[in-house]
C-alpha cells in the first residue's frame, strides 16, 4: 500500500525540526565517539562512560557540547539538500509510482552525493572543536618539582595556575582554513566522507523502507481509508533505530577514516595522513584492524535516536501542522 504522501516543503521542517531535536539529545555521545576515534597512541579515555566523565571533570558540562553550534547552524540545510535530493531522484527512477530496491538504493547514494555539500565543511569545523579537549589534556602539566626548579625563591611560593587552553571558535577555524588552505581546506576529507555517507544511505533507506513494511498497517492522520496508509507510530520509531545503527555500524571503518583525515591538530607521536589509502595502511600496520571499529557503539547509539526521532516527527506530521498553522 501507498504510503502518506507529505509534500516537500513538510518534509524540509520535519528535517531541520528532526536534526535540531536529534542533536541536541545525542551530541555528548557525538563528541565521545570522535575523541575515541582519534586517540593513537595514548590512551586517554578508556570508553565512551570514561570520556563524557573526564570531559566534564575537565571541561564543565558544556564542555559536551563543544562544536554543537556549528551542527545546529548547519543541519537543517544537510536535511534539506537530502531530503530534496532524495525526492528528486525517486520521482526520476519511479515507473508507474513503483519504486524497485534498486532505485531506492540509487536515490539513496544521489542524496548522500548531494549533502556532501553542506555535510564535509560542518563535520569539518565540528571535529576541530570536539577534538580540542583530548588535545588538552595529552598536554603534560607541570610538576611542583618542575614549577620551582628555577630556585629556591620561586620554590617557596606556589606555582602559578595553569591556564586553560585558549577555546577557538567555528569562525576562527573558518577564516584561517580560507586564509591557508583556500576553500578546499574547508573540503579536506570531502572524498572519505563520501565514501561513508553515500553506502549508509545505500543501506538505510531501503532497509528502513522494508522494515517499516512489515506487520500491521494503520490509517494515518488525516486519510479517511483511501489507501494511504502507514505503520502503526512504535513500528516507524523502532525501524528507523534498527536501520539507522546496523548503517552506522556497517560504515564505522570509513567513519574512523573520514575523521582521522578531517582532524588538523595531532596529539604527540599521532599519525598524519596524505589520503584515504595512506590513512588505512597506517591504521592497519600501527594500531591493527579493530582500530577501524573505535566508536562503533558511540555511533549507533547516536544515529539509532537520530533516526528514531526523525521518523516520530514525520509520523506526528509537525511540518504540515506548521504549513496548516501558517496557512500554506
Amino acid at each position: 500500500m501507498a504510503e502518506k504522501k507529505v509534500s516537500l516543503p513538510a518534509k524540509l521542517i520535519n528535517g531541520g525540526v528532526a536534526g535540531l531535536v536529534g542533536v541536541t539529545c545525542v551530541f555528548p555521545i557525538d563528541l565521545a565517539k570522535t575523541r575515541l576515534q582519534n586517540q593513537q597512541g595514548a590512551q586517554v579515555y578508556k570508553g565512551m562512560l570514561d570520556c563524557l566523565a573526564k570531559t566534564v571533570r575537565s571541561e564543565g558540562y558544556f564542555g559536551c557540547y563543544r562544536g554543537a553550534a556549528v551542527n545546529l547552524t548547519l543541519v537543517t540545510p544537510e536535511k534539506a539538500i537530502k531530503l530534496a535530493a532524495n525526492d528528486i531522484f525517486r520521482q526520476k527512477l519511479s515507473k508507474d509510482g513503483k519504486l524497485p530496491l534498486w532505485g531506492e538504493m540509487l536515490a539513496g547514494c544521489g542524496a548522500g552525493t548531494c549533502q556532501v555539500i553542506v555535510t564535509t565543511p560542518m563535520e569539518m569545523l565540528k571535529i576541530q572543536l570536539q577534538d580540542a579537549g583530548r588535545l588538552a589534556a595529552q598536554r603534560p602539566v607541570p610538576t611542583p618539582a618542575q614549577a620551582g626548579a628555577p630556585g629556591l625563591a620561586t620554590s617557596l611560593v606556589a606555582p602559578p595556575p595553569v591556564q586553560p587552553p585558549c577555546r577557538t571558535s567555528a569562525t576562527s577555524i573558518t577564516l584561517e582554513l580560507l586564509k591557508t588552505r583556500g576553500l578546499a581546506g574547508l573540503y579536506r576529507g570531502a572524498g572519505a566522507t563520501l565514501l561513508r555517507d553515500v553506502p549508509f544511505s545505500m543501506i538505510y533507506f531501503p532497509l528502513f523502507a522494508n522494515l517499516n513494511s512489515l506487520g500491521p498497517r494503520g490509517v494515518g492522520a488525516g486519510c479517511q481509508g483511501d489507501g494511504n496508509e502507514r505503520a502503526p507510530f512504535l513500528q516507524s520509531f523502532m525501524s528507523g533505530c534498527i536501520a539507522g545503527s546496523v548503517a552506522a555500524v556497517v560504515v564505522t571503518p570509513l567513519d574512523v577514516i573520514k575523521t582521522r583525515l578531517q582532524t588538523l591538530q595531532k596529539g604527540q607521536g599521532e599519525d598524519s595522513y596524505r589520503g584515504i589509502l595512506d590513512c588505512t595502511r597506517r591504521i592497519v600496520s600501527r594500531e591493527g584492524p579493530s582500530a577501524f571499529l573505535k566508536g562503533a557503539t558511540c555511533r549507533a547509539l547516536v544515529i539509532a535516536p537520530l533516526f528514531g526521532i526523525a521518523q516520530g516527527i514525520y509520523f506526528l506530521g509537525v511540518g504540515e501542522t506548521v504549513l496548516g498553522l501558517l496557512g500554506v
